[in-house]
């Protein structure tokens, strides 16, 4: 067998010979990222000697470096070491590069009040120092409005605390000697990647900068009883630490922590992730997803391993966790966070990708985590997701000390029947077309310990995984300026491949390509066939970014357990801060689930006493066949109302009685416990019982595009589409209209010019909507959308297009690419050149300093130190004592400053102007809606300006709006003042105009409404009226139908009746039309 010697420092064989394609990837090299000495490489046919060290767990990967390179270099290695490339049996080589990895806790700007002990539980004692301040585990606390918990004590009394499970932190190490860590170490669960060697311990330093991994640890593990600190929620399971952050973290580090001892570790957390800065796009590379696919193919003996992530804490930079590969992977287990009180944390991120919640910090003047500290001692300050992640871990490994068959995806199911949504406080709460409660900011809710031990103890595993590649629509799509671009994609679930086919959804990923010039400006929804909406990016302030999106993956959750063939509806929209028009070039869907019911085949809950057990008449046992529609459970006779579970959905009667149906009759909806449950009196079907959940409407009624509500007649801005019996939006600019293409009336400043609403500007005009009148375009400008230089749609003569603004002359910097007649082209030259005559790095001009002319090509001279300037070739001369990096002598050529003096747009500074805020060390412009604003960042304001016309801004939380939100009023300080307490709507503190359902206004305040027997509160009214089902019980034999008003009582008191009901569907609309034609 030949063998192939890959030697760790010589490679003189090689010399002379070079790598064929490495021009091509040293063009895609970014100047930012740093390359080490290390290498990876996939070696086949490994029956060979290897003198290299393998990569974790993975399968022929293996790492090598090399002595005689540059330990960290901004340039790609080319050396001979590269030929190895050309070997025969080497598929593939990388040189590794360093990644900007960030724990996800926080350090607040001042430490937070100390708080008082909660009470201990009557219940469970431990003698633990921090037990009784434990409130996230047993809630007994008066003194702090203490909530419902996830009620970790339940599972404990049900005998679970985590035994014979095995849970590592990948991290910077744990100190595996802690008191309260010994007793459940596991050393075959940790290694060091760092230090490459077996003990996990952290580096101590005087900061204790690497507490993280061992905080995580002590949530999760802790021992209980042992007089020292805390209790972890699996106090029994294993623990284990990976050091891998105290370091360089590469592609090569991730996937051999994420890929250590598959077949012994059982879940693996991580608190960490690429930089929650608002600006960063970033996710595992090659080897970390092939850690992650081969974990869940092959770990825990096949069943999968479970990875648990922090969802992150951007919050404050409004960032967004769909930008992160990590957390936005089918694969995790994405964490939320919420405070004590069920409010949203500052530093939460909001998306479609989350998928369950625990607690965390909140406020300053909110409780925190407490949990194991360096140096043996304890801590009850851990913060942020990274403290809610390990949390979650610990709670999934009560679950698989219930049962240690779960499978990967039974984790994750199981999760989403468990969590509710409880006292979390978010705008967004949604009931998806399967029944469950989703959120952006808390995904299904907060977990419930004790739910999921319960369900995992009679789970059965859900059928198996099907993955349906839907083909990508590649029409390419202008996106302009505040303007939606909506693409409609018509799936199957690749209904023509039984291996495919996908019927009930889990995951959904959408794969798009985009480009644009300012990617932090889109927002982008995702609709599925039964109008579940997912944001699967909100806009980025600070994402200045020209990169748009190049077949990135977003994921939602939302619409677990819907079906998946249908329209759905991709949404991208561009706020208006550049007005230049971008392209939507591909998307395409990805859909995960499974062909047959998850839950088919599995028992319902059992039915209380009541309502199985037999009358004695009936008390001896059936031994008859079942109607199809029964479960495995069996039946007490041969009807469908006689099945103790059903196989399918059920329909339940006011008789307490219930009947199996294959599928939910029309103006009925699924719940996730089966159950039928009725639409509102308009739909003819729907997504849940309110009136603004239709999927369809009863004849004579419309359905309202966009609103999923149903109106006799189409509302203003939509006209009648017949077809699809669907109220559907006029154009942007018609005010009426009757098609899509047609409209009658337009929005006011716009005229009517055949069948069309178009400004009247001239050209080189264009159309003010705030003074209604044409206004002369900027002078460089032929045409434009609006006002100034940026804004010009085409160039006057004489002037070119230079990122995005009408220029007579290129910048320093910028090229003329193209020259027509009239107007050019100017591109950038190449970062190495001052001034070009082309692209690419052998056209320069002139270069930037450091860098020396030699063919036209700008290669790197003399590097200056701090403080210095290139002043002549190979000359480093000093510039001001306030400045750091300069390009000369000048304070116009400054770069950045000392360390005592702040860089504003060319000057160093002693403190910012106002209107702007310091952050890293530069002045920057606050929002331009703020008069001024805090260093926290540009949306931190703390005094509003007027708008461009004059219009009053508000102060609502750091952010200055045109309008208050609901439950706040305008104040004549420029503030948002909170209304009365259960006032939506009010014109000062003390003046309330409308409340909140169950309420009416009275004397300023709102009023708490009480009805009567037979009456219920209607909150469009703030009144009480009549029940509209009268009856309050029927005769034996006879029902009350929940989808009929068969006992309803009139204005004149006309007599209420019962009917019989049969249990034939068919003859399900004869008798709805019988009882309409009784209750009249």
């Amino acid at each position: 067998m030949e063998k192939l010697i890959l030697l760790v420092s010589e490679y003189s064989y090689l010399h002379q010979l070079e790598f064929p394609d490495y021009h091509n990837i040293v063009m895609k090299i970014m100047l930012c990222e740093t390359f080490i000495s290390r290498w990876a490489c996939h070696i086949t046919l490994a029956i060979f000697h290897i003198k290299a060290t393998k990569i974790g767990d993975l399968k022929d990967y293996y790492h090598f470096f090399h002595s005689r390179t540059i330990k960290r270099s901004t340039l790609f290695s080319r050396g001979t070491h590269s030929f190895i490339s050309m070997e025969p049996k080497v598929e593939w080589v990388q040189q590794q590069v360093v990644k900007r990895r960030t724990k996800r806790d926080y350090k607040p700007s001042y430490p937070g009040p100390v708080q008082s002990s909660m009470a201990q539980s009557n219940s469970i004692y431990f003698n633990d120092a921090k037990w009784s301040s434990m409130w996230y585990i047993h809630c007994n606390d008066n003194i702090h409005n203490c909530q419902s918990d996830m009620n970790i004590v339940g599972a404990w009394k049900r005998g679970y605390t985590g035994k014979d499970v095995v849970v590592t932190i990948l991290d910077d190490g744990i100190e595996r000697n802690h008191p309260d860590l010994i007793q459940n170490y596991d050393n075959e669960a940790s290694y060091d990647v760092n230090g490459n060697d077996m003990d996990p311990m952290p580096r101590y330093d005087a900061s204790n900068e690497n507490k993280h991994g061992t905080r995580c640890a002590g949530e999760v593990a802790a021992s209980a009883n042992n007089s020292h600190c805390t209790v972890g929620i699996a106090y029994n399971a294993k623990i284990g630490g990976v050091r891998m952050l105290d370091g360089d973290v590469t592609d090569m580090v991730e996937a051999k922590s994420l890929s250590l001892h598959p077949q012994h570790i059982d879940i693996y957390s991580a608190s960490w992730g690429p930089d929650d800065d608002g600006k960063t796009v970033d996710g595992p590379a090659s080897l970390a997803r092939q850690a992650f696919e081969n974990g869940i193919r092959q770990g825990r003996k096949g069943r999968g391993s479970i990875f648990v992530w922090a969802s992150g804490n951007g919050g404050r930079s409004r960032d967004h966790c769909s930008c992160d590969g990590y957390t936005n992977s089918i694969y995790t287990i994405s964490i939320s966070s919420t405070a004590e009180s069920g409010r949203k944390p500052w530093y939460l991120e909001e998306c479609a990708s989350t998928l369950t919640t625990t607690y965390s910090s909140g406020e300053n003047y909110d409780r925190k985590i407490i949990t194991t500290d360096l140096r043996q001692r304890c801590t009850d300050s851990h913060t942020g997701t990274s403290a809610s992640a390990p949390m979650a871990a610990g709670i999934i490994a009560l679950a698989l000390e219930a049962n240690p068959f779960l499978t990967w995806r039974d984790v994750q199911h199981i999760i989403v029947k468990t969590s509710r949504a409880g006292h979390l406080s978010a705008p967004d709460w949604k009931t998806n077309a399967a029944g469950y409660n989703v959120s952006h900011l808390y995904g299904f809710g907060l977990m419930d310990a004790e739910a999921m031990v319960k369900e995992a103890e009679r789970w059965k595993q859900v059928p198996p995984q099907h993955i349906c590649v839907e083909n990508a629509d590649k029409q390419i799509r202008t996106i302009r300026p505040e303007h939606v671009v909506r693409s409609v994609y018509k799936a199957t679930g690749c209904t023509d491949n039984a291996n495919h086919h996908v019927i009930y959804l889990e995951h959904v990923v959408v794969r798009i390509t985009i480009t644009h010039p300012r990617r932090g400006d889109l927002s982008i929804n995702l609709t599925s066939p039964s109008g579940t909406k997912s944001q699967l990016l909100a806009n980025r302030l600070f994402d200045h970014s020209m990169e748009g999106f190049k077949n990135w993956e977003f994921m939602t959750t939302h619409c677990w357990g819907e079906k998946a063939a249908g329209d759905w509806i991709l949404e991208i929209y561009d706020s208006p801060s550049q007005l230049r028009s971008q392209k939507l070039k591909e998307w395409s869907l990805v859909l995960y689930g499974t062909s047959v019911h998850p839950y088919s085949f599995r028992s319902d809950k059992p039915r209380s006493l009541a309502e199985t057990q037999p009358d004695d008449e009936y008390s001896e046992e059936y031994v008859g066949s079942c109607h199809p529609e029964c479960g495995e459970n069996g039946c007490e006779g041969p009807g469908p109302q006689q099945c103790i579970t059903c196989l399918h959905y059920f329909l339940k009667f006011k008789n307490n009685t219930r009947m199996c149906v294959p599928e939910c009759p029309t103006g009925f909806f699924w719940d996730d416990k089966k159950r039928c449950k009725k639409c509102s009196p308009l739909c003819e079907s729907c997504m849940g019982s309110r009136s603004d959940q239709c999927s369809a409407c009863r004849p004579g009624l419309y359905l309202v595009e966009g609103g999923n509500n149903c109106v006799i007649s189409c509302p203003g801005g939509f006209y009648l589409d017949l077809d699809s019996t669907m109220c559907r939006k006029c154009r942007e600019n018609c005010k009426k209209c009757t098609s899509a293409n047609i409209c009658t009336e337009c929005q006011t400043g716009l005229s009517l010019q055949g069948n069309k609403c178009q400004l009247n500007c001239e050209p080189g005009t264009y159309y003010n909507g705030h003074r209604r009148a044409c206004e002369k375009c900027h002078s460089t400008c032929a045409t434009c959308a609006g006002t100034g230089m940026e804004a010009c749609n085409e160039c006057a003569v004489g002037y070119y297009f230079e990122e995005w603004r009408c220029v007579s002359s290129c910048s320093v910097g910028y090229y003329l690419a193209e020259q027509t007649t009239d107007n050019g082209d100017v591109q950038k030259c190449d970062p190495t050149c001052y001034v070009c005559a082309g692209p690419g790095e052998r056209n320069c001009s002139t270069c930037v300093s450091g860098y020396n002319l030699e063919n036209g090509v700008c290669v790197v001279s003399t590097i200056c130190k701090d403080g210095e300037y290139l002043s002549k070739p190979d000359q480093c001369e000093p510039c001001s004592s306030t400045c750091s990096k300069s390009t000369g002598p000048e304070s116009k050529d400054f770069i950045s400053c000392a360390s005592t003096r702040l860089f504003d747009n060319g000057q160093c500074v002693i403190s910012c102007d106002p209107g702007k805020y310091k952050w890293e060390r530069r002045c920057h412009l606050c929002h331009h809606t703020c008069l001024e604003c805090t260093d926290e960042g540009p949306d931190k304001c703390t005094r509003c300006s007027k708008g461009k016309f004059g219009v009053e801004r508000y102060l609502f939380e750091g952010e200055c709006r045109e309008t208050c939100p609901e439950g706040y009023s305008h104040s004549s300080k420029g503030t948002c003042d909170p209304c009365p307490p259960n006032c939506t709507v009010c014109t000062s503190t003390g003046h309330c105009l409308h409340c909140t359902p169950s309420y009416f206004p009275k004397d300023g305040m709102c009023a708490k409404l009480e009805c009567g027997l037979g009456e219920a509160a209607d909150s469009d009214h703030e009144d009480c009226v009549t029940c509209e089902e009268g009856c309050q019980q029927c005769l034996t034999g006879q029902y009350i139908i929940i989808w009929m008003d068969v006992c309803t009582t009139s204005i004149a008191h006309k007599e209420m009746k019962c009917i019989m009901f049969s249990a034939n569907l068919s003859n399900f609309d004869t008798q709805m039309s019988r009882a309409s034609k009784l209750s009249k």
